[in-house]
């Protein structure tokens, strides 16, 4: 697909994985709308690329939701791309049992919920413009599984299996949808645990990802990995399963 002559939106656009998107799509000639329920992340992301469009909208809120769909709709109907980037991370240990989920159930609705109602929310939309397409952004964790991270997982398993299902309706409809599926990324997603395992940097940056990412749209690949994911991704169910005893083995 082509990857210039866009109108995209971001969800979570501000940072990490999603800021690099909104950054390679602008870059390309694309035309970028990010949004974020952080307005300092925004206005700084705005600073760095005035040409963005940046909207504060809580994406969890219905009435955010609505808000967000009648401003494209008045402001840049001609958008084309939806990308559901916006994710959280929780480290939840279920043998405390209910203790460390309370208060952290926004996994659920952020990481899946969400983007199967922005989907079906924006699908009118797309439908009939060219390169018209849906990126939903899932995870290796989704695949291989970390134990550390029981719902962030089954919500990304989750996410890929509604991603291949939409994949399949709408391609009578003309609008494509991909996954992408990132390893380990150097971005701020749950610090919390990342501080508890001793601060890990990682060396994979979002602008390296992204950038192996886009050349997969635009050659129409539609389940994307980079590294492991992408060995993951082929890997039969025996690997898959050694993968996740190796990655658990210190739990």
């Amino acid at each position: 697909m082509k990857l210039s002559g866009n109108t995209v939106l971001v969800t979570g656009g501000a940072s990490g994985i999603g800021f690099a998107f909104a950054e390679a799509f602008l870059e390309a000639g694309s035309e970028v709308i990010i949004c974020g329920r952080d307005s300092r992340k925004l206005d700084e992301a705005q600073k760095q690329h005035g040409k963005f469009h940046t909207i504060e909208c809580d994406i969890t809120n219905e009435k955010h939701r609505t808000r967000l769909y009648e401003w494209i709709t008045t402001n840049l109907p001609n958008l084309n791309i939806l990308i559901n980037n916006a994710g959280v991370q929780r480290d939840i240990d279920f043998t405390h049992g209910i203790k460390d989920y309370k208060g952290k159930s926004d996994e659920i609705s952020i990481n899946l919920e969400v983007p199967i109602i922005m989907s079906g929310l924006f699908v009118p939309l797309l439908k009939g413009k060219p390169e018209a397409a849906i990126i939903n952004i899932t995870s290796g964790l989704g695949l291989v599984p970390a134990a550390k991270m029981p719902v962030y997982s089954a919500t990304k398993a989750g996410l890929h299996i509604f991603t291949m299902t939409l994949r399949h309706q709408l391609k009578s409809e003309g609008i494509k949808v991909f996954e992408v599926v990132p390893p380990a990324v150097d971005t701020d997603l749950n610090p919390e645990g990342r501080a508890k395992r001793g601060g890990i940097k990682v060396d994979l940056k979002p602008k390296e990802f992204v950038g192996a990412i886009m050349k997969g749209i635009e050659a129409d690949i539609f389940e994307i990995g980079f590294r492991t994911t992408e060995k993951s991704i082929m890997a039969s169910r025996e690997d898959l399963k050694k993968a996740f005893e190796q990655m658990n083995s210190r739990w």
